[in-house]
C-alpha cells in the first residue's frame, strides 16, 4: 500500500520539475545586426539600436528579467563582407538579425536567413523587390520604395511634366528603385526618357562626360537616387555645368536627407550646391517622446527606425517566449557534409516560423509612429515630408501619404477623412527652384544652340512653291517654311533648328519614308506639306493643320453643244406636266367663276371653250383680253399671277444659266465612277494618294500612273487613255488648284473624297506640337495665316478651280410644291364657295316657282333627281343678274308677271 501511494507522488514531482524547467525563460538570447559600421546611416543606426537595447533591459515591462544581447557585424558596404558577417553574427545563435542598410546585401542575406529560418528585419533596405514571396522572413520597419516612387511620379505629374531623366546607382537599390519609379510614371501618362546608371564608385570625370551629354537631351527634370553621399558630388559636378540654374529641376528620394540629417548645424555649408532641390524625407509624425529623444541623442530618421527595430524585435520575442518558451537549434542536413568547416557551425532556428509570425503581429507605437506590417511585410501607411532647400536652410513644402496624396497638412491630420481616389485638389507650399525662381520651370528644352533641332524637309521638284531647298544658294523656302516661322515666333522660348533637305533633288521625295524617319530619331520633326493621314499619326504627333486639303479627281472639260429644245431643260418632266395642269385648271375655274357674271366668257360652247384657254395662257404674258368681274375670281387670279412671277423668274434665271456657263463634259463623275471603270488614274509622286488609291479602295496597282509634275499632269490629260495617257489624276486639293490656275481645258469633277490637313510633324509625347498647335490658331485668328497664303499664291489673282455638275441646272418639284399647294388650295375654296353659293340660290328658286307636272308623287324618284340636276345646271348657265331681278320682283307687290311668266315658260311650268 506504502509503495502504491508513492508512485503517483513520484510521478506528480517529476511533472512539476520538468514543467519547471521548460517554463522557465532564458536569462540571455542573441539577436544579430549585421550593417556597415562607418556609413551615412550605420553610425546613427548603431547607436540607436545599443540605446534601445540598454532600454529594452532596463525595462522589467518586457522579456522579464530575460536579457537582450546584441551582436553585430560590420558589413563594410561590400555583398561579400555581408555574406561573412551574416555568417559570424549567425553562428551565435541569434533568434533575429536586424539590418542591413543596403539592399544588395540585404538580398543575400534574406537568402541566408530562409535556409536557416531566422527572421531578418530591416530598418533601411527599401527594394521593393524585397517584399516578393521569395524572401518569406524578410520584413522591414521603414518604407518600400514602392511608396517613395509612387510620392515622386505625384510630385512629377502635380507639375505636368511628362519626360525625365534619371540618375540611379546600378545595384538592386537602384534598378529596382527605378523600375517601380518607372511604373507609377506610366499610370500617370509620364515616362522616364534618359537613365544615367553610375557604378557604386563611380569617376568623376567619366560621370561629368555623361552628365553633360544629358544636356542635349530635351527633358531638364532630374530623379537622383543613388546611396548616401555626403560630399553631394553628383550636384557640385551639376553647378560646374551651370546645371543648377534656370530650367532646370532637381528631385531627389530619402538619401539626401538621411545625407543632410547626418551633418551637423555647422556642417551645413554644403547646401549651397543644393539650390533649388527638391527631396523627399520619410515621414515621422510629431510627438513628445521623439522630440525629447532626438534632442540628446542628434540620431538620423534611420537611426530612429533602427531604435523601434530594436523594440519591434523585442516584443516578438517577449510574446514568442511567453507562448513558447522553448528555443531550439539544430543542425541542417544540407549542412552535414560541412561539419569540417566553418559553415558546419550554422543551425537552423526550429521555432523562426513561430518567431516570425509574432513579428507580424506587433503593434505598438514607437519614435516613428504605429509600427505594423501589411500583408508585403512592410510597415503600413508609408508618407513622406517633401522638403526644399533654400539657400542654407532646409523648407518643408508639404506631405505625401498612399492615402491622401499632396498636401501640405501632415498625413495623420488626415488620415480617415480623405481618400486618395476621391481627392482632387492636391496642393503644396511655393518651392524655390534652381537658379532662386518660384515659378515652375517649363521642365524641358526642345534644343539647345549644342544641338539644334533637327527638321526634315521634301526636297520637292514640282509644286516647289510650298517647300523647297534653291539647289543655287540651298536656301529653304515656300509657303510652308513662311507659316512654320511665323508661328514659332508666338512659340514663347527659343527653339534653335537648322532644316535638312530629304529627297534626290530630281523627283519629289516619299512622304511616308519622310515621316519614317521621324519615328526613328533620324529627324526631330518634319516642317513641309506632309498629310496628316492615320497611319501617320500612329508614329509621329502632328500639330493643328495650318491648311485644308483632300483628294479630288482632275479630268479633261470642254463646252457641251446646245440642242434645239434647250428651252425644256430648266424643268424637269414632272415639273412641266404639274404646270401643264395647273394651266389647264385656272382655266376652267375662272371659266366657272365667271360664266355667270361674264359676258366675256358666255356665248357658243365653242366660243366659250376657246376664250377659256386663251384667257389661262395669255396670263403667262399678261396680255389677256378679259377682265376677271367676281370676287373669287379675282382672288384666284392673284394668287395664279403670283405663282406665275416666281416660276417663270427662276425659269429665265435657269435657261440662261444653261446657255452662259461652260458645262464640263467627261464620263467621270465622280470617285465612284472612276473606280468602276478600268481607265489608268495618274498620282503625284510621293504622295499618299497612291496607298489610298490601293490599299482604302482597292484601285489595281496596274491602273496607277506615277506623275512628277505639272507638265507630266497636262502631257497624260491631253494623250488620254487611247495615248498611253491617263483619265483622271488624283490629287491633293492645294496641288490642284495650283494646277488648275494656269490650264484652262481640265477641271475637278465630284466632291472632295477625303478630308484632310497638311501639319508639322514632331516626334511622339513632343511638346513642342501641342505649342505650335497653339501657334497655329492664333496665326488662323488674326488672319495672318491667310496673309501668307495670300503672298504666295495670290499675287495674280488667288487661284480658283472648275467643278463639273453632274446635270444641268434643272428645277424641280420639290423646290416649288408649296406654292402650287397654296395656289390649288386657295383655287379649291374659291370653287368651293362659288358652288355653295350657287346652291343656295337655286334652291331659293325652287321653293318660290310654282308646282309642275314633274313634280307629281306618281313620277319616279331617278326621274326626278335627274330633272332637278338638269334644272340645277340650267340656271348655273343663266346670268346671275337675272337670277337676282326675279328674286327682287317676287319680293314685290306688284311683280312683273310678263317676266316671271317667261322664265316658269322656259323651265316647262305652264301659265296659270
Amino acid at each position: 500500500m506504502r509503495h502504491v501511494v508513492a508512485l503517483p507522488l513520484a510521478l506528480w514531482v517529476c511533472v512539476i520539475f520538468h514543467g519547471s524547467v521548460l517554463c522557465q525563460r532564458p536569462a540571455v538570447v542573441n539577436i544579430g545586426a549585421v550593417f556597415t559600421f562607418d556609413s551615412v546611416i550605420g553610425r546613427p543606426a548603431k547607436v540607436a539600436m545599443k540605446v534601445a537595447v540598454s532600454d529594452v533591459n532596463s525595462d522589467p515591462r518586457i522579456l522579464n528579467g530575460t536579457e537582450l544581447n546584441l551582436i553585430m557585424g560590420d558589413a563594410k558596404c561590400s555583398v561579400f563582407m555581408g555574406c561573412i558577417a551574416a555568417f559570424q553574427v549567425l553562428e551565435r545563435r541569434v533568434l533575429a538579425i536586424i539590418g542591413p542598410q543596403s539592399s544588395s546585401i540585404a538580398h543575400m542575406i534574406s537568402q541566408i536567413a530562409n535556409g536557416l529560418q531566422v527572421p531578418q528585419i530591416s530598418y533601411a533596405a527599401t527594394d521593393p523587390t524585397l517584399s516578393a514571396l521569395q524572401f518569406p522572413f524578410f520584413l522591414r520597419t521603414t518604407h518600400s520604395d514602392s511608396y517613395q516612387m509612387a510620392a515622386m511620379a505625384d510630385l512629377i505629374d502635380y507639375y505636368g511634366w511628362k519626360e525625365v531623366i534619371v540618375i540611379f546607382v546600378d545595384d538592386d537599390y537602384g534598378r529596382n528603385g527605378m523600375a517601380a519609379l518607372d511604373d507609377e510614371l506610366e499610370k500617370r501618362g509620364s515616362k522616364i526618357s534618359y537613365k544615367l546608371p553610375l557604378p557604386t564608385e563611380f569617376n568623376v570625370r567619366d560621370f561629368t562626360e555623361m552628365l553633360n551629354k544629358s544636356k542635349l537631351i530635351g527633358p531638364r527634370v532630374y530623379v537622383v537616387h543613388i546611396n548616401p553621399d555626403p560630399s553631394f558630388r553628383i550636384f557640385s559636378i551639376a553647378q560646374k555645368l551651370q546645371m543648377m540654374t534656370r530650367g532646370y529641376v532637381w528631385f531627389a528620394t530619402d538619401w539626401l536627407c538621411a545625407t543632410l540629417d547626418s551633418f551637423s548645424p555647422m556642417n551645413q555649408t554644403s547646401l549651397r550646391f543644393l539650390q533649388g532641390v527638391v527631396g523627399l524625407r520619410q515621414h515621422i509624425p510629431q510627438s513628445r517622446k521623439k522630440d525629447a529623444f532626438v534632442s540628446h541623442s542628434g540620431l538620423n530618421t534611420y537611426g530612429l527606425y533602427a531604435y523601434d527595430t530594436v523594440w519591434a524585435v523585442a516584443y516578438a520575442i517577449d510574446k514568442f517566449l511567453k507562448e513558447n518558451g522553448n528555443m531550439s537549434f539544430s543542425a541542417s542536413d544540407k549542412l552535414h557534409d560541412m561539419r569540417a568547416t566553418q559553415f558546419g557551425k550554422l543551425e537552423v532556428f526550429d521555432n523562426g516560423n513561430f518567431l516570425r509570425e509574432q513579428l507580424l503581429q506587433i503593434n505598438f507605437t514607437g519614435l516613428t509612429g504605429r509600427i505594423q506590417f501589411d500583408p508585403e511585410r512592410n510597415v503600413m501607411n508609408g508618407s513622406y515630408d517633401v522638403i526644399n532647400i533654400v539657400h542654407t536652410e532646409i523648407r518643408g513644402v508639404g506631405y505625401w501619404s498612399n492615402y491622401s496624396g499632396l498636401s501640405v497638412l501632415p498625413p495623420e491630420d488626415l488620415k480617415g477623412e480623405q481618400n486618395r481616389n476621391s481627392l482632387l485638389d492636391q496642393k503644396l507650399r511655393i518651392v524655390t527652384w534652381p537658379g532662386g525662381i518660384t515659378e515652375k520651370p517649363r521642365g524641358w528644352e526642345i534644343a539647345a544652340n549644342e544641338r539644334p533641332l533637327r527638321l526634315g524637309i521634301p526636297k520637292r521638284t514640282s509644286f516647289v512653291d510650298f517647300v523647297t531647298e534653291l539647289n543655287t544658294s540651298h536656301k529653304v523656302q515656300g509657303y510652308c517654311i513662311d507659316v512654320f516661322n511665323a508661328a514659332l515666333k508666338l512659340v514663347p522660348y527659343n527653339v534653335p533648328h537648322t532644316f535638312i533637305p530629304f529627297g534626290d533633288g530630281r523627283s519629289n521625295p516619299h512622304y511616308d519614308e519622310l515621316v519614317q524617319k521621324v519615328a526613328d530619331d533620324v529627324f526631330d520633326g518634319v516642317v513641309g506639306d506632309v498629310a496628316i493621314v492615320t497611319n501617320r499619326t500612329r508614329i509621329v504627333d502632328f500639330t493643328q493643320p495650318y491648311a485644308a486639303t483632300g483628294l479630288v479627281i482632275v479630268a479633261p472639260v470642254h463646252n457641251t453643244k446646245l440642242s434645239a429644245w434647250v428651252f425644256l431643260k430648266p424643268f424637269t418632266v414632272e415639273m412641266w406636266c404639274v404646270t401643264a395642269a395647273a394651266f389647264v385648271m385656272i382655266a376652267v375655274v375662272i371659266w366657272i367663276l365667271e360664266h355667270r357674271v361674264n359676258d366675256d366668257f358666255r356665248g357658243p360652247p365653242k366660243r366659250q371653250l376657246i376664250t377659256m384657254f386663251l384667257f389661262s395662257f395669255s396670263t403667262l404674258f399678261k396680255t389677256n383680253q378679259e377682265d376677271t368681274r367676281s370676287t373669287l375670281g379675282r382672288i384666284v387670279m392673284v394668287v395664279w399671277l403670283f405663282l406665275l412671277m416666281v416660276i417663270t423668274s427662276s425659269y429665265t434665271a435657269s435657261l440662261t444659266s444653261i446657255l452662259t456657263v461652260q458645262q464640263l463634259s467627261s464620263p467621270i463623275t465622280g470617285i465612284d465612277s472612276l473606280i468602276a471603270s478600268d481607265l489608268p488614274i495618274g498620282y503625284q509622286v510621293g504622295s499618299f494618294a497612291f496607298s489610298y488609291l490601293r490599299d482604302s479602295l482597292y484601285v489595281h496597282q496596274s491602273r496607277l500612273v506615277s506623275l512628277g509634275s505639272p507638265e507630266a499632269y497636262e502631257m497624260a490629260l491631253r494623250k488620254g487613255p487611247k495615248g498611253g495617257g491617263v483619265a483622271a489624276i488624283v490629287d491633293e486639293l492645294p496641288y490642284v488648284e495650283l494646277f488648275l490656275e494656269k490650264q484652262k481645258d481640265f477641271g475637278v469633277f465630284g466632291q472632295t473624297f477625303t478630308k484632310s490637313g497638311w501639319g508639322f510633324a514632331f516626334q511622339k509625347d513632343s511638346p513642342l506640337a501641342a505649342d505650335l498647335s497653339t501657334a497655329i490658331l492664333r496665326l488662323s485668328e488674326t488672319g495672318t495665316l491667310q496673309k501668307i497664303h495670300e503672298n504666295w499664291f495670290c499675287k495674280m489673282g488667288c487661284p480658283g478651280w472648275r467643278r463639273r455638275k453632274s446635270e444641268p441646272n434643272q428645277l424641280h418639284m420639290i423646290s416649288f410644291w408649296g406654292l402650287y399647294l397654296l395656289c390649288g388650295s386657295i383655287t379649291l375654296i374659291a370653287l368651293l364657295v362659288f358652288l355653295l353659293r350657287t346652291i343656295r340660290q337655286f334652291a331659293r328658286y325652287k321653293r318660290k316657282k310654282p308646282i309642275q307636272i314633274g313634280d307629281s308623287p306618281s313620277v319616279s324618284s331617278n326621274t326626278r333627281c335627274s330633272q332637278v340636276i338638269y334644272n340645277f345646271f340650267d340656271f348655273i348657265d343663266e346670268k346671275e343678274e337675272a337670277i337676282k331681278k326675279m328674286f327682287k320682283q317676287q319680293e314685290n307687290p306688284q311683280p312683273q308677271l310678263g317676266l316671271i311668266r317667261n322664265l316658269w315658260v322656259l323651265h316647262g311650268v305652264p301659265p296659270h
